[in-house]
């Protein structure tokens, strides 16, 4: 009853031996004067909103009003004078009622076959335009009863079979295309992304923040602690690197008069991957001055809150089958006193460094003795055995300051820095902190990563001299604060890999893996 185009699992030969069906019905059509790959329909309705407007329509019944669109065959069920298509458009799907008497009554004069043509010449995957009526049947499926239709574009590739679905994980992120028209769930990922991001600029915009964009190549990759892409300039004859953070630049804005700015971009990271890791992912980063951390904590509570609450309708929602409550306020919490609470350890109470290596051993940390402070252990205790717990939002505040070297020191505690990192379901979400204004510091602190990268450490960065000139310009009391897109839409839809919702992720070679 149906066509070739819904079987599962085919062969090379098979797929072989259905595109050549399918070139030759492109010739088909070509000889009876179709073009088999249509320029345009005029399309006024779509699936999505037919079903709510008839939701009321009663089985049996039909309406006498002129409706026009197209999309995609999903399913084919062909009878004698009666023929049932499923259509997929951009917003959900329909039956189309196709009656040979009707069609023939309407097309007729162009096409004296054209109801047998299309039980012939079509296919699954097919896109094709109609124009009908409305109607639902006896069994009480809301259908359009076609009067017109027209091939717009012939499809030589089956799509998976409707059971079987695109299964092969790999082949769904590489072949995207077909996992959108064959997985609603996916589409809908990617359709509240798309809300989640404009959502993002819209609440920051409304707060006066100004969008500016920053360069994605740059002599000095900094503000982050992560290996870069390099690549060469050809004309100017110099290595150049692909940014790893937007921060240097937004703050340049900043030291130059704009009080409250920010950029939704790309960023790239030379490193591993993983379901929370892809070498290019998307942050937004804003700046404001005259405001510290502890504005920015504030203001990231009620940004996600708004997003949750605008696209899910709700604050408490599921991730992986773990209840989470974004209402705020969120818990905030020190490094020190969170890592004293799971450990019974408290690191301020080492002087040196072999004494909290050695407080530490029956930890088992992996790396523990190549940490060359107290400061980088207490990280690592928390990364390790730590991170991984705060499931529900909690801001992790005040670092050790070996590990913020763009964070201002904490105005009342030695040795921290104001900064803070805002865990989700075990997984780092943003990180924030008071700027660092004063040059001098900020020169020490990267003459300190400078050695660190001579000495061989991948992710170090080097003295980037024209952002120093810029601090002795003077920069205003500032904070800043990144946020992974990424992980928050896997957040807010319910997606267990960052693969699944970044549209193209970089993959292996097909023939490696």
């Amino acid at each position: 009853m149906s066509s070739d185009s819904n079987r599962p699992g085919q062969s090379a030969s098979s797929l072989d031996e259905i595109r050549a069906a399918r070139l030759q019905k492109v010739e088909d059509l070509k000889q009876l004067g179709q073009n088999p790959f249509a320029y345009r329909w005029d399309v006024t309705d779509h699936t999505a909103d037919l079903q709510t407007k008839y939701a009321d329509l009663e089985a049996g019944a039909e309406v006498d009003v002129p409706v026009s669109l197209a999309g995609r065959i999903l399913a084919r069920r062909v009878f004698g004078k009666l023929a049932f298509f499923t259509l997929q458009d951009e917003s959900g799907i329909i039956q189309l009622y196709l009656e040979k008497a009707t069609i023939q009554e309407h097309m007729g004069a162009a096409d004296e076959q054209a109801f047998e043509h299309l039980k012939q010449l079509t296919d699954v995957g097919d896109i094709l335009g109609v124009r009908g009526t409305i109607k639902r049947t006896e069994k009480g499926e809301l259908s359009v009863k076609v009067q017109e239709y027209a091939l717009l574009t012939k499809a030589l590739l089956p799509l998976p079979d409707k059971w079987h679905g695109l299964t092969d994980v790999a082949k769904r992120y590489r072949q995207r295309y077909v996992d959108l028209i064959v997985n609603p769930t996916v589409r809908d990922t990617f359709r509240k992304r798309a809300l989640i991001t404009s959502g993002i600029r819209r609440y920051l915009e409304d707060r006066g923040f100004l969008e500016i964009e920053t360069p994605v190549l740059q002599s000095e990759a900094g503000g982050a602690e992560a290996r870069p892409f390099v690549t060469y300039h050809n004309t100017l004859e110099m290595d150049l690197y692909l940014r790893i953070a937007t921060e240097l630049h937004l703050k340049r804005l900043v030291v130059g008069g704009f009080e409250r700015v920010f950029e939704i971009g790309r960023i790239f990271r030379n490193e591993g991957v993983s379901t929370r890791h892809n070498p290019e992912f998307t942050s937004v980063e804003f700046y404001q001055a005259y405001a510290d951390y502890h504005d920015l904590m504030n203001l990231t509570e009620d940004l996600i809150a708004t997003l949750a609450k605008d696209i899910l309708g709700t604050l408490k929602i599921t991730y992986q089958g773990v209840d989470i409550d974004l209402t705020p306020p969120w818990r905030r919490v020190t490094m020190h006193d969170l890592v004293q609470e799971h450990t019974g350890l408290d690191f301020r109470q080492f002087t040196t460094l072999e004494e909290a290596q050695a407080a530490v051993k029956d930890l088992k940390l992996h790396g523990a003795e190549d940490c060359d402070s107290i400061g980088k252990l207490l990280n690592e205790v928390f990364e390790q055995k730590i991170e991984e717990t705060l499931i529900q939002p909690t801001f992790l505040i005040d670092h050790p300051v070996e590990i913020s070297p763009l964070s201002k020191p904490h105005r009342s505690r030695p040795g921290v820095v104001e900064r803070f990192e805002l865990f989700v379901v075990g997984r780092e979400t943003a990180n924030g902190f008071s700027e660092l204004t004063d040059p001098i510091d900020q020169r020490q602190r990267f003459e300190l990563q400078a050695v660190r990268k001579a000495a061989g450490d991948l992710e170090a960065t080097g003295v980037d001299e024209d952002f120093l000139t810029a601090l002795e310009h003077g920069m205003p009391p500032t904070c800043g604060e990144g946020i992974g897109i990424d992980r928050l839409v896997m957040l807010l839809t319910d997606s267990p890999s960052i693969r699944d919702v970044i549209a193209f992720p970089l993959l292996k070679p097909e023939r490696e893996e």
